[in-house]
């Protein structure tokens, strides 16, 4: 059967029924499935997400009865022993404590509702868009690097507590502001020109409103520029095994601080 006219999954521009690839951004035609799970973020997406809110969830269980005694306001925000618990980082967990291993976990622990919130949203937004320039493995090891890089310049530059993932979700930034400046032609300068609004956006919220870690945010872009023009996108190489196998370390090592996490918060807490 003849296939119909599609809309590119990228860009949005109409692909016609004999178009192998989109005219404008280079993105390949997808299939019926491919184009569902493009629109739904795909599977590992799914995972980082259901990651973050399970842990989140956990961290308002640890506080027990005091997640809901504190106010309105205040409801569903893990208290800060939860969070160290569960591997918040910075300078009092890392260097005080020797918990090098929260570098990674904390970024899948959030303070509040309206924090997972917005990061989720972000996530939800950026992830697929890097997934498909440079392949949903090379998104993870973006992730997963961009988030560790965050945080060890925050320790370095002395911040004493901090969470979150907007440190992983800046390197996507990053890796997206590499891909935008390296590809170049209209969709490259379309893509520099939209991710460097983010990050004027991203400083200037960091310096208006108290609290945020722009140490955090400053090393996840440098990582995911850096990490992007390491790996390599799409358009320049598909996916390899070594792509596959750092993916894969990326996942264990992950799965395991986040269990160990888990499983030490609680013992700590309830036995």
């Amino acid at each position: 059967m003849k296939d119909r006219s599609v809309l590119c999954p990228q860009c949005g521009q109409l692909m016609g029924s004999s178009q192998a690839r989109c005219s404008w951004c280079n993105t390949p035609r997808p299939g019926r499935l491919q184009w569902a799970v493009s629109r739904q973020g795909g599977w590992l997406v799914q995972t980082i997400l259901g990651a973050n809110i399970v842990f989140f969830l956990l961290s308002l269980a640890l506080n027990g009865r005091h997640a809901f005694s504190a106010g309105p306001l205040n409801i569903l925000s893990p208290s800060r022993m939860s969070l160290l618990l569960l591997g918040a980082t910075g300078t009092v967990p890392v260097v005080d404590l020797g918990r090098v291993w929260t570098l990674l976990a904390a970024n899948y622990l959030h303070g509040g509702l309206l924090h997972i919130f917005f990061n989720m949203m972000a996530l939800r937004q950026i992830a697929p868009w890097v997934s498909r320039e440079y392949g949903p493995n090379r998104m993870f090891i973006i992730y997963t690097l961009s988030g560790i890089g965050g945080f060890l310049l925050s320790v370095v530059a002395d911040v004493p507590f901090t969470i979150g993932a907007s440190a992983a979700i800046c390197g996507l930034i990053g890796a997206l502001l590499y891909f935008g400046k390296s590809r170049g032609g209209c969709y490259g300068a379309a893509v520099y020109r939209e991710v460097s609004g983010w990050v004027i956006s991203l400083a200037l919220f960091g310096f208006v409103f108290p609290g945020i870690n722009n140490w955090g945010h400053g090393g996840g872009i440098l990582s995911g520029i850096v990490l992007g023009k390491l790996l390599g996108y799409q358009e320049h190489g598909e996916e390899n095994l070594l792509h596959r196998i750092l993916s894969i370390a990326c996942a264990a090592a992950t799965a395991g601080v986040l269990v160990w996490a888990a499983l030490t918060a609680t013992a700590a807490r309830f036995l």
